[in-house]
């Protein structure tokens, strides 16, 4: 049986207060242990069982009225029996003695809880409403790193949940003390291990092939067995020797015995404890056990006689497992049996590889509902879909942290990983549940395809002038500076984690190679020599060999009181910073109607933003470096709860945040190119990105087309969190987003971290790179912008000879070239011509004078330059000969001969004729009486004495 967990969102002041007897469920141990080994034990003093569906767990953080965390119980409690619910990261010790696990946030020593009824309290530890500092109580009888039982004898519930607390009716015990857990007045609600059998008065037959109950009987149709708490011979097959790790073996029945209702399992789990069974797979074993209910799990437990049948037997067919499933209950119907996924298998989660073993699958790559769809029934379907498409590979160990981890084959290590994206095929083993899961327990060797490998630098575009780059560094504490102050709020508990997180940080940043990188979760300790910040840049202009990146330092000592902020590194060669960084928090931020801040800085952290000139571009670019409230923290006590559609805690806190953000950039930035970056908690369809799109921003992994786009890996499911988003002016210079996939896919026990490794593991599972250097991928945005055009040089040469002009260009283009040339002669004359054709040029002036000659020459970027000479053309005058013509007018008694000459420049200064017969004239005309006259000719001189003939024959 699957149990299930939910969150109801309830305030203190919503319960009502009652006087409660000692009959109903009491809280009976408390466990606040070292890490996360954090439990609660409830117990059911009463005869009856208990539905403990109407049943909430609150707790109350650091003096907090309002709830936290808040645990709808799910599951019934025995009489006289006990109920305990854990953290899941608790130890895998503890985990196995949990009746339900839980995903919520879980108390420290200063916070209070409340069990309640019905909305009404019945039990609390604790006060409501006050934070002690640490703990309630003293040394070991404090709330604080130890373990309190309540004493069995005092059993009076505190229903009061805002008195001063007495610790009067507790025990108190070390630190990480579970001998206990599970148990109270004698009672035990987990599994035993098998007891010494008493001899019967009458001796009982245990005999092979004898009558037996059908494992399938067991099972029955529904979830819970109808034979919990019987006894029972059974005869089957082992199908797999989990011994080692489980502490039991899995058997079902042979072929021949199967009933042919589909919808009961054939297989069963045998716990055996710390008397194993001498078996293999293959053996036929006779067993008598007792039938109960763990963790949601039917099998046989209290092994009292047992016996071998056969060995070497033909296992039992598997039954054929395919993803997605049709309803959740497919798995129940195969519980205990032995499975064969006759499909490939998508590695979606690796989270807890290193400390549990396990590995979620499905048919595909899931997504976050809200990351493919929008908030509500559609998001809330395709999460439903992902978990009828999911089933856990195990390790089949139930301890945690093992020296051995075994996916991928031959063992995990920082060079052998195993990545989300991966895929698994011909997966065989056996379907189990355990932890509120159905996971396979393999019985052949499991076959990794790496589907997905690791690329050791990000893909970017090619072209690009400028690289922006948003990295989550996942809380980078660098104690005080100076080699001490560890452990501190944050990251790294010792100086040898803080090295080992700082050369991954360090190796990815300087595989980027960004001009801007905006950061999240750096410690907010300032910007003097011992800060964070200055440890990174440091540490990264090592690794470039040169001192070529500075860190943007605002005007304030701290940005915001939170211990984490958002900061900005950028490559001083590359990019000059122009202006005041500017912040956006609670005190600058636009107001909504109610003149509320819109931007609440006791939620989010505030927003940094730098205006940046390119060194080598007339051109300049604003960056936006934010870090929202998260979705996992609480926002109830401002109004904000989960609303349950997908968009988890304080939606509507990150959704008033980027509606500042949108008006403030406005009206700071007034037609500037913007980039909005960072860690925005929210997924690509939910409503703090569509506030920033009605502010004309493009995410731009959607403005690209880039489908499936996830930086971030939460319970088996992929999404964006971190996000770069372009304004209308920007959105044209950006060539390409990038998404470096080298934290998200990979398992977290690669981190820097030492804890729960030994010491070959500290040695094995670390290198000095990029890989899992935090939980969020880098996101990097590639822009281009328009080189500074250096203008042409217009020149050009020209000799005049008289009244003809040659000229020549001398132009020239120091960073390109020259693609047309316009001649102006001055004079109405204009030659075009490329540079082919058009770098000489003549022309002939027709009168003198001063004429302006330009040469304009245009560059491949469009930019236009133009020259001017001056040119005096000075025609000397020449003299035109005059142009001799004669007119022949017939008289009836003569010819008359008249001159019509002209001269152009001049007169006609004489004008003779000759006729062929010798005989002459003068004057303008002349006449011919004489038959024998045939031809004449004049000769004109005019002023200049230049002269002209003309001769006409007449007869």
């Amino acid at each position: 049986m699957l149990v299930r967990k939910s969150l109801l969102a309830m305030s203190i002041s919503s319960l009502m207060v009652f006087n409660v007897a000692a009959q109903d469920v009491l809280i009976s141990e408390y466990i606040e242990g070292s890490s996360n080994n954090k439990a609660i034990e409830l117990y059911n003093p009463s005869s009856t069982a208990i539905d403990l569906s109407d049943y909430v767990l609150s707790f109350y953080f650091n003096g907090n009225t309002a709830a936290t965390t808040n645990i709808t119980l799910d599951g019934n409690i025995a009489a006289n029996s006990t109920f305990v619910i854990a953290d899941n990261d608790a130890s895998a010790e503890i985990l196995a003695l949990a009746q339900q696990i839980s995903t919520a946030s879980f108390f420290n020593g200063d916070d209070a809880i409340v069990l309640s009824h019905n909305n009404l309290v019945i039990d609390s530890l604790g006060q409501v409403g006050v934070d002690p500092g640490s703990e309630w109580g003293t040394g070991d009888l404090s709330t604080q790193n130890n373990t309190l039982r309540r004493d069995a004898s005092q059993l009076v519930a505190d229903i009061i949940t805002d008195d001063e607390v007495t610790l009067a009716g507790w025990q108190g015990f070390a630190q990480d003390d579970i001998s206990d857990l599970g148990v109270f007045a004698g009672n035990d609600s987990g599994p035993t291990d098998p007891v010494d059998p008493v001899d019967p008065t009458e001796p009982i037959e245990f005999v092979c092939s004898q009558s037996a109950v059908a494992i399938h009987d067991i099972q029955g149709i529904d979830a819970a067995s109808p034979l919990v708490g019987s006894d029972v011979v059974v005869e089957a097959i082992v199908t797999s020797n989990q011994q080692a790790g489980l502490k039991g073996i899995f058997i079902q029945m042979a072929d021949s015995e199967v009933d042919t209702d589909i919808n009961t399992s054939e297989g069963i789990f045998v716990y055996s404890g710390n008397q194993p069974l001498d078996v293999n797979a293959g053996d036929r074993v006779r067993l008598q056990a007792s039938v109960a209910e763990y963790q949601g799990t039917t099998q046989l437990s209290n092994v009292t006689q047992f016996a071998l049948c056969g060995t070497n037997l033909p296992l039992p067919v598997v039954a054929t497992v395919t993803l997605p499933l049709a309803d959740n209950q497919q798995l129940e119907r195969v519980e205990g049996m032995r499975v064969l996924f006759d499909q490939s298998l998508v590695v979606n989660e690796v989270y807890n590889l290193g400390r549990y073993g396990e590995v979620s699958l499905g048919s595909s790559r899931h997504f976050i509902g809200t990351q493919v769809a929008l908030p509500g029934a559609a998001a809330l379907a395709v999460t439903e879909a992902n978990a009828r498409d999911s089933i856990l590979l195990d390790d089949g160990l139930t301890s945690q942290n093992p020296e051995q981890i075994p996916y991928p084959a031959p063992g995990l290590s920082a060079s052998n990983t195993l990545r989300v994206g991966d895929s698994v095929t011909g997966l065989e083993g056996i379907m189990h549940y355990g932890f509120s899961q159905y996971r396979v327990m393999p019985t052949q060797v499991v076959n990794v395809v790496q589907s997905n490998p690791r690329q050791s630098t990000p893909e970017l575009a090619l072209g690009a002038d400028l690289r922006v780059a948003s990295f989550n560094v996942l809380n980078y504490f660098n104690g005080d500076g100076n080699g001490n102050g560890f452990p501190t709020d944050r990251g790294a508990d010792t100086l040898s984690e803080f090295e080992r997180q700082r050369v991954k940080i360090i190796s990815a940043m300087h595989a980027i190679n960004a001009d801007v990188f905006g950061l999240m979760e750096i410690e907010n300790d300032g910007y003097g020599s011992d800060s964070a910040i200055n440890d990174l840049v440091s540490g990264l202009n090592q690794a470039m060999g040169a001192e070529v990146y500075a860190y943007v330092v605002p005007s304030v000592t701290q940005i915001g009181t939170d211990a984490i902020a958002v900061g900005m590194i950028y490559r001083a060669d590359k990019i000059t910073p122009t202006g005041d960084a500017q912040i956006l928090s609670s005190a600058n931020s636009p107001v909504d109607g109610n003149g509320t801040a819109l931007f609440d800085d006791g939620k989010n952290r505030p927003m940094l933003t730098q205006s940046f000139m390119l060194n080598d571009r007339n051109d300049s670019i604003v960056v936006a470096v934010n870090h929202l409230k998260s979705k996992g923290s609480s926002c109830d006590s401002i109004n904000d709860p989960d609303l349950f559609d997908g968009q988890g805690n304080c939606n509507l806190t990150r959704t008033r945040a980027t509606d500042a953000i949108g008006q403030w950039l406005m009206a700071q930035y007034p037609e500037q190119k913007i980039l909005v970056i960072g860690d925005l908690n929210a997924y690509a369809k939910e409503n703090p990105l569509t506030q920033l799109a009605n502010h004309g921003y493009s995410e731009l992994n959607a403005h690209f087309g880039n489908v499936n786009s996830y930086s971030y890996m939460f319970s088996g499911e992929s999404g964006q969190l971190d996000h770069a988003l372009a304004n209308q002016a920007l959105l044209d210079n950006v060539l390409a987003i990038t998404e470096w996939h080298i934290n998200a896919d990979e398992p977290r026990i690669l981190d820097y971290n030492e804890e729960y490794k030994s010491a070959a593991q500290i040695l094995d599972l670390y290198h000095a790179d990029g890989f899992r250097s935090s939980d969020h991928d880098p996101v990097i945005v590639s822009l281009q912008f328009e080189i500074q055009n250096e203008l042409p040089i217009a020149s050009f040469d020209h000799q005049l000879n008289g009244s003809q002009l040659q000229v020549q260009s001398t132009s020239i283009d120091n960073d390109g070239d020259i693609t047309l040339l316009e001649w102006d002669f001055g004079d109405g004359t204009i030659v075009n011509g490329t540079v082919a054709n058009g770098e000489t040029a003549s022309h002939q002036y027709q009168q003198s004078g001063n004429y302006q000659v330009q040469l304009t020459v245009t560059d491949n970027k469009g930019d236009v330059v133009t020259t001017v000479k001056t040119i005096n053309v000075l025609i000397e005058p020449t003299n035109i000969a005059p142009t001799a013509q004669i007119h022949l007018v017939n008289l009836w008694f003569m010819k008359l001969f008249i001159s019509t000459s002209y001269d152009q420049d001049g007169f006609i200064k004489r004008q003779n004729w000759l006729f062929n017969n010798g005989r002459k004239a003068h004057g303008p005309i002349a006449f011919s009486f004489s038959r024998r006259d045939k031809a004449v000719s004049l000769t004109v001189v005019d002023n200049d004495g230049e002269k002209d003939t003309a001769t006409l024959n007449f007869r």
